[in-house]
């Protein structure tokens, strides 16, 4: 193909290798020598599965050859997050207490991945246990957004989000527990779905206290994302939140959005800081857009949910304060890690109860306060992309934790109340770097939400930027 095939959307590359103008096998080639020459840049990638992605590329092959498929992703290669398994391929979790443990099973989303046809390239880099919202480790280098590499791609989907904005891939699956698919989508100019609570099964992993994380995609384009959430999207045996009715993610990127009431705000919601001017842009010409396009557009408060902060912090030590880590290697985890687990451990049974009322609580009060609106818009981000290190403070744990909440205090409200939220790149600064827009709508509707990340798309462009590493 006279086009480079990085150049191409995942889409075009799995028509191609099902129309027979392209092979599993040499898009995978080409993705496996871009990582070769690239990961350790931008640190996206912290194991790399050349040999195995090669072999099953080579039987998707064989398999097309033999029948016909018309799954609208057969062939993609893509990473996955380490903090999911992947059977037989080691997962450090980010952290180097882990940097030999080899999973004995594939997640449940991993196994919907196989039977899409797509083929696993690799574990993507996540900071320690997925904590943090920058990606710094002491397994792999950083992961660096790809439009200034002095800057961090966020976190902690950051490796994932490094590896579509730098060509390394077209799609990636990142998770999200409060802001991990968003956060770095901003930074690294890309497109992030956090879905509704339950919408992809997080089996073989019980979901965790407070119901706070959900598997999503990353990629360039709409379209794109909501491919792969069609193939993520679904439940397990056991699954504590069953997958929402709805589905047809793709269909909704092509359908143009019926006239909606959108309500729009810039305070921050966790934390007392000031959001750029950039931030501020964003979000003016995003729902300048959406006036223009027939949409109802009104300022709203931001709901307000301080309260709740110290309850997310309960819950949020309180996992740290559970991993099953050896006294003897608390010396090898990250300072914050430790940080977190130290303030979770004093907590009892009867506080974690609590938090999660109250968790509750907020879920049902910013619901009904927001139901009226069909979208909400804010920002993803208070910042722009940080320089690397400049957030992180293994001398200051606890700095570090507050920096992470005055970056980005708008995300982890919506991984409370479960709803869907798009982040979409609508806004390049002066100086080239991409800063994102939440889209939030009602639990279970995030069908609403792509239709309308699509119609943005289509009049900023944003699938035709690519960034100054690429």
């Amino acid at each position: 193909m006279a086009e480079p095939l990085h150049e191409l959307t995942a889409l075009e590359q799995s028509a191609a290798i099902r129309r027979g103008e392209l092979s599993c096998t040499t898009l995978t080639e080409h993705y496996l020598a871009r990582i070769a020459e690239r990961n350790e840049t931008v640190g996206a990638l912290i194991t790399v599965l050349g040999e195995s992605a090669l072999i099953e590329a080579e039987q998707l092959d064989r398999r097309l050859r033999e029948v016909a498929s018309d799954e609208p992703l057969f062939g993609v290669p893509l990473p996955i997050k380490d903090l999911d398994p992947v059977a037989g391929v080691r997962c450090t979790f980010g952290s180097a207490v882990f940097d030999d443990f080899v999973s004995p099973d594939d997640a449940a989303h991993v196994t919907a991945i196989r039977e899409a046809g797509m083929v696993v390239v690799g574990k993507s880099n996540t900071p320690e246990f997925g904590f943090p919202n920058y990606t710094e480790n002491r397994v792999a280098p950083p992961a660096r957004t790809p439009w200034d590499l002095q800057r961090s791609a966020g976190g902690s989907s950051g490796g994932a989000a490094a590896a579509v904005a730098a060509g390394l891939c077209s799609v990636a699956v990142g998770s999200d527990g409060g802001g991990s698919i968003r956060i770095p989508a901003s930074a690294t100019g890309l497109v992030g779905i956090k879905p509704s609570r339950g919408r992809v099964s997080p089996a073989p992993t019980p979901m965790l206290p407070g119901e706070l994380a959900v598997h999503g995609p990353l990629a360039r384009t709409v379209a794109d994302a909501a491919a792969l959430l069609d193939v993520l999207a679904g439940s397990a045996p056991g699954d504590f939140f069953p997958a929402p009715p709805g589905g047809g993610f793709l269909s909704a990127a092509h359908r143009v959005p019926r006239p909606l009431r959108v309500g729009w705000f810039l305070d921050p919601l966790i934390a007392d800081t000031t959001v750029v001017p950039d931030a501020i842009a964003a979000v003016a010409r995003t729902t300048s857009v959406l006036k223009q396009h027939g949409h109802e557009v009104l300022e709203i408060p931001a709901p307000d949910v301080l309260d709740v902060v110290g309850h997310f912090e309960v819950i949020w030590s309180v996992l740290a304060a559970s991993l099953p880590i050896d006294p003897n290697d608390r010396d090898r985890l990250m300072p914050l890690t430790g940080y977190l687990m130290d303030w979770g451990a004093r907590y009892s049974g009867a506080d974690l109860a609590r938090s999660i009322s109250a968790a509750r609580e907020v879920q049902a009060k910013v619901s009904v306060a927001l139901n009226e609106y069909d979208v909400i818009v804010c920002p993803t981000l208070a910042q722009l992309p940080s320089p690397v290190g400049a957030i992180r403070d293994d001398a200051d744990p606890a700095g570090d934790f507050d920096a992470q909440k005055r970056f980005s205090p708008h995300t982890a409200v919506f991984n409370v109340t479960g709803q869907p939220v798009i982040s979409a790149p609508v806004h390049l600064t002066d100086e080239g770097l991409p800063v994102g827009v939440q889209l939030v709508g009602r639990y279970g509707e995030e069908e609403v939400l792509i239709s309308v990340a699509a119609q943005l798309e289509r009049e900023f462009g944003w699938d035709q930027r690519r960034p100054a590493f690429w």
